[in-house]
């Protein structure tokens, strides 16, 4: 990777999601903690860019914990950020539990309140990535909202200038 990086820039995206092992299990994300931080410290090494994927609303979690876990992203070292809307799809374990009411989704207003909050968690530098997702139409029960992608970015442009975050 550093050959590489010697080259070109290298851009390596790891898809932590969140700092909390519950949560972590209940996703099946599959490594603990300290294997994303061991892995962001040893690709730093190689002078590579690294880009960590948060979802923001992940059931069990508060805005508290996503702080948490954007503080962490930062105190690592991560160059950007993905963050993400928790998409609830047809046919997945987690489109059974919504339809029973077992999770729910956040509402746009608490997306966009938590995407705040965790923005001004990263250090200036930090390269925001992505701020939303969109899921396919035909797959996605909830939010429904969400499927106005350019609405919602509108709405998350308005509330970064009212909290004076600045998109570049």
């Amino acid at each position: 990777i550093a050959e590489l990086n010697s080259i070109k820039p290298v851009f390596i995206e790891l898809g932590l999601q969140t700092i909390h092992e519950e949560t972590a299990k209940f996703i099946r994300r599959g490594y603990t903690l300290d294997v994303y931080d061991s892995a962001v410290q040893n690709l730093k090494k190689t002078g590579a860019h690294i880009i960590t994927h948060m979802i923001l609303g992940l059931p069990g979690e508060d805005s508290e914990m996503m702080k948490q876990t954007a503080k962490h992203i930062a105190s690592v070292g991560s160059d950007g950020v993905k963050l993400q809307l928790l998409h609830i799809l047809r046919g997945t374990d987690l489109g059974n539990l919504y339809n029973s009411g077992s999770v729910c989704t956040l509402s746009k207003a608490e997306y966009i309140s938590c995407l705040c909050d965790c923005v001004r968690c990263f250090p200036d530098g930090t390269v925001l990535h992505r701020i939303t997702g969109d899921a396919p139409k035909d797959l996605l029960i909830a939010p429904k909202w969400s499927a106005d992608k350019k609405r919602v970015l509108q709405e998350i442009r308005e509330a970064f200038a009212n909290c004076d975050i600045i998109l570049q």
